[in-house]
């Protein structure tokens, strides 16, 4: 029996006009049923006139965008200027947030033809091109330039030669000039995105399992929800939600062009791995822009309950990553020639995040200054500030705690008065009534901070540290036992050990005292308020010369430490908490620590 022959494949030359919606995911992110009715209107009453009038056709639409076929270069050029010009007036009165904005590109290529499809690498370089255009842009090949140079009535700037993802040549680009402006896209490819990514924008993508045992997929996917949902509730970011993210689940991707097609600053990625009885977490931290790396870290634990050990995971990725962020954006920011409020902000904050030293502290309320200069409502700022007073004031840093702790407190009513859930702000106040004889509202305060979110490292410490003032210090050790669960490698570990031990020390326990405060300043042996501690444990245990030697390397670091400023603090305290102070200075005064 004879074979028949086979089908001949169509093909054709055409013009393809490939376009999307800039950001896509974000605005569906941020607002996702207005956006949907906002583009399907555009698509309505501005692209597919356009298309229609100038002879073209739908092929498909992708979702956020739509492959187009016409029969001219020019006439796809035509309508491209026609329907984005249309865009443009029906979303100027928009917020620039949440304004819906086409990339086009446009070339010519011999393609393949189906009833509902186009194919070829015609169709793969207009998708490139329009991946190359800014938002409201045009962006078309050498092919088509040839075609409709001085008949479109606009102008186009030549871009050189770029390397395509996937297509074997380099093609050379140009890019329609809005208005006979220059264009805003250079030579090298580069171009600034007036929907720039906001500040701690950022995906979680799923993390990758490693163990070839699909069972543990459910483990893995809980690590990166839990991940998302921590990350969103750092103050100011901008954390895309999980199901955006689970749509990159399991495919090759580029990092920059999601940080392109999600308007983000950083990508976070990772994997999970089995192996017998122990599991490996690998995370990265990268900047989407460049797609370079910022930070990693390992961990690897023995299996126990799998969801104890996703939350500690979890736990310990979001405190290290709010630090990790926070410095990225310091250094964007100390590249500014202008920066904002909320970028001195940032600089304030990594100084904060280092060594509480007094040039530390000076710095940080130097940037934290400035930023209210330029925002007075800058809420950050001002609990930048009241940071950075009662941390002076409690580690005894300067001679001024009463009023530094005042200036404190009026700087946190106002920020709670504008945002009156402030996790942040009502740590502070916490801290500040506590040590100014008010514990109990500061162990609330505390616990309201808590309640805000219970992952917040520090706020464990300071809870720690108030139930000494209210004559509980049996309890100190299992909160700042939390707080170094949830981030052991915080730069305040020294301070939070040096507090267990100052609890041992109100128990009487100085043997367990000198313990903590040696891996205190193991962590960090330049912190003076450790030494001093260490000093008066010693004395109080009969160790004279171990405690005059710890009073000389607390003095060596902080040389106008004295008594008489420990005895200034303005807290009162409870009757065993005063007793067991008094104590300690005479600890102090064994070891020679002067009285001033």
């Amino acid at each position: 029996m004879p074979q028949k022959p086979p089908s001949r494949i169509e093909r054709r030359l055409s013009a393809i006009l490939a376009a999307d919606v800039a950001g896509y995911s974000r605005l569906m992110h941020s607002d996702e049923e207005p956006t949907h009715t906002k583009l399907a209107a555009l698509l309505t009453d501005a692209v597919n006139p356009a298309i229609a009038e100038h002879g073209g056709r739908i092929v498909k639409n992708t979702g956020d965008g739509f492959l187009a076929e016409f029969p001219s270069a020019v006439e796809a050029v035509r309508a491209a200027i026609q329907f984005q010009a249309r865009v443009k007036e029906l979303t100027i009165a928009d917020a620039e947030e949440r304004r819906i904005a086409f990339r086009v590109g446009v070339n010519i290529g011999d393609v393949i033809v189906e009833p509902s499809d186009i194919f070829g690498d015609g169709v793969n370089i207009a998708a490139r091109l329009e991946s190359l255009a800014e938002p409201g842009g045009i962006c078309i090949s050498s092919s088509a330039y040839d075609h409709i140079r001085g008949k479109v009535g606009t102008e186009f700037a030549d871009l050189g030669e770029q390397n395509l993802k996937n297509i074997a040549r380099p093609v050379r680009v140009y890019a329609a000039i809005p208005d006979g402006r220059s264009p805003a896209t250079q030579a090298d490819g580069r171009r600034p995105n007036p929907l720039s990514p906001p500040h701690l924008s950022i995906v979680v993508l799923p993390f990758a399992n490693l163990s070839g045992d699909p069972a543990q997929d459910y483990f893995v996917d809980g690590v990166t929800e839990s991940l998302t949902t921590d990350l969103s509730r750092i103050r100011g970011s901008f954390v895309i939600g999980r199901h955006t993210a689970f749509t990159y689940k399991d495919k090759a991707v580029d990092l920059k062009e999601i940080g392109r097609e999600l308007n983000i600053r950083y990508v976070l990625e990772g994997s999970v791995q089995r192996s017998g009885n122990r599991l490996r977490v690998n995370v990265q931290l990268v900047d989407a822009k460049t797609a370079h790396h910022l930070w990693s870290e390992r961990f690897d634990k023995p299996v126990a309950a799998l969801f104890d050990m996703q939350d500690e995971i979890v736990s310990r990725l979001a405190n290290t990553l709010n630090a990790q962020l926070i410095a990225a954006e310091a250094r964007r920011a100390e590249r500014l020639l202008q920066p904002s409020s909320l970028d001195l902000y940032f600089r304030g904050m990594a100084r904060w995040n280092k060594s509480w030293t007094p040039e530390h502290m000076r710095q940080a309320r130097g940037y934290f200054e400035r930023a209210l200069e330029l925002d007075p409502e800058n809420v950050d700022a001002l609990v930048g500030i009241a940071a950075i007073d009662t941390a002076s004031a409690l580690q005894l840093i300067f001679d001024d705690a009463d009023l530094r702790l005042k200036t404190a407190e009026t700087a946190l009513v106002k920020a709670l008065s504008l945002a009156p859930e402030h996790v942040l702000a009502h740590m502070f106040l916490g801290c500040v009534q506590f040590c100014a004889g008010r514990a109990a509202q500061g162990v609330a305060e505390c616990e309201h901070a808590l309640a805000l979110n219970w992952n917040l490292a520090e706020a464990h410490n300071c809870l720690g540290t108030a139930k000494l003032f209210v004559g509980r210090p049996i309890e100190t050790e299992a909160h700042v036992q939390e707080a170094l669960r949830l981030s052991p490698r915080d730069e305040a570990v020294t301070r939070w050990m040096s507090n267990v031990a100052m609890a041992k020390l109100h128990l009487g326990a100085d043997a367990e005292a000198v313990m903590w405060l040696r891996r205190s300043l193991k962590a960090n042996a330049n912190y003076p308020w450790a030494h001093f501690q260490l000093a008066a444990a010693h004395a109080l245990s009969g160790e004279l010369d171990e405690a005059r030697a710890a009073a000389k390397a607390g003095l060596a670091l902080d040389p106008g430490f004295t008594i008489r400023r420990l005895k200034a603090f303005p807290f009162s305290g409870d009757e065993q908490f005063r007793a067991a102070s008094r104590r300690i200075i005479r600890g102090m005064r064994m070891a020679g620590v002067p009285e001033g």
